[in-house]
């Protein structure tokens, strides 16, 4: 390994989360990444700055024998996905099989919506292409590119070598793969970072964690250059965006300058209005805009909804809403509070306010 000297603080990016601990790779010049298991300071706590994945961080009390560290200032970030947590994302590589399981085109473009309603570049790759004809290839391909979209073909299983143009898309960037369940994700992970699984062991066994877990996410260093998250899978993401959003994530309404003689219309039953249509994917946006109006006017009619409701994910990647229970009905009282309480009640008897307004024959009869 390169000489690196002692510093006593350095830079980096958080590559792991797991409860309270961090995996940070520094951003130093070493032959090979260098990594430090950190925690966070405090401060940072007591301000209420989170630490997730993709954070640009700075460390301190760094113990080089021990790779040890605590995080103590975390940079401004460029952006922020929620589910999971990573922070300063530069493109989404949403990727779908083009059979086993087949393509759903439904399926696929809820999840073209989601991934552009996050605002990042969104590139589209298509796994299992040696288990399709050249003409049904030439059919999704064609039909794809009518949504707006040039998608990336591959066979994780039969490519020798994968499409220079994924290489290229992924070097020098931080990149999320995101994707239904069985598309073969971690098989093109495997193929991307060949030291995956040792990396994976490493990371898990210092956080003490496993890291296939429904909230978790880990940034892996590729061989040429950049980042690459994996995401769990899950089938069916939710969308609940803003109406003008959910327009911004149709290629084929963006085409149109998002202009249309009605400032504010949505494209659905309006007269005249320009970019209503007979394109594929019209039918996709009128249902995406009824489940979209529908929330928000849930959200309307519930203003104090985030007071009342708490939302849990479910292993099958949607939000479930369950009810938040009332803290002074359901809360078990602190013994501090019930030994207090039980104090007041021996001073009311006693008919006196505190321990000062009693005399010793009062105190030596009750027993202080």
């Amino acid at each position: 390994m390169k000489a690196t000297t002692r510093l006593s603080s350095a830079p980096g990016t958080v590559v792991a989360c797991q409860a309270n601990y961090y995996q940070v790779r520094l951003s130093l010049e070493t032959y090979k990444p260098l990594y430090f298991l950190c925690t966070r300071r405090a401060r940072l706590k007591k301000l209420g700055q989170q630490v997730v994945v993709g954070d640009q961080v700075v460390i301190e009390e760094m113990d080089w024998q021990d790779q040890r560290g605590a995080i103590a200032t975390i940079h401004p970030r460029n952006n922020l996905l929620d589910r999971p947590p990573i922070s300063n994302v530069d493109q989404i590589l949403l990727v779908f099989a083009l059979a086993e399981p087949v393509l759903d085109p439904i399926q696929l473009s809820r999840f073209l919506v989601k991934a552009e309603s996050t605002g990042i570049p969104v590139t589209l790759c298509l796994n299992k292409r040696d288990l399709l004809s050249q003409t049904a290839i030439d059919q999704w391909q064609t039909r794809l590119e009518n949504w707006g979209y040039e998608p990336l073909l591959l066979s994780v299983r039969d490519d020798k070598a994968l499409p220079t143009a994924l290489l290229d898309t992924l070097n020098h960037r931080v990149s999320v793969v995101a994707g239904p369940s069985g598309v073969g994700k971690s098989s093109l992970l495997n193929r991307l970072v060949p030291d995956v699984k040792a990396r994976t062991n490493a990371v898990s066994g210092k956080l003490g964690r496993g890291r296939h877990t429904t909230r978790h996410v880990e940034l892996f260093d590729l061989p040429t250059g950049g980042l690459l998250a994996d995401t769990p899978g899950f089938n069916q993401p939710d969308i609940t965006c803003t109406v003008e959003t959910l327009m911004t994530c149709f290629p084929e309404i963006r085409q149109w300058g998002g202009q249309c003689q009605f400032n504010n219309c949505l494209h659905r039953d309006e007269p005249g209005c320009d970019i209503r249509g007979e394109w594929e994917r019209y039918d996709h946006y009128l249902t995406l805009l009824d489940e979209v109006l529908r929330h928000q006017q849930q959200l309307e009619h519930r203003p104090d909804a985030e007071a009342i409701e708490k939302v849990k994910m479910g292993s099958d990647g949607q939000a479930h809403h369950e009810p938040k229970l009332e803290a002074k009905k359901y809360r078990r009282t602190s013994r501090r509070r019930r030994h207090q309480d039980l104090q007041d009640m021996c001073y009311d008897v006693m008919g006196a306010n505190s321990i000062d307004d009693l005399d010793d024959a009062v105190l030596e009869e009750y027993g202080f």
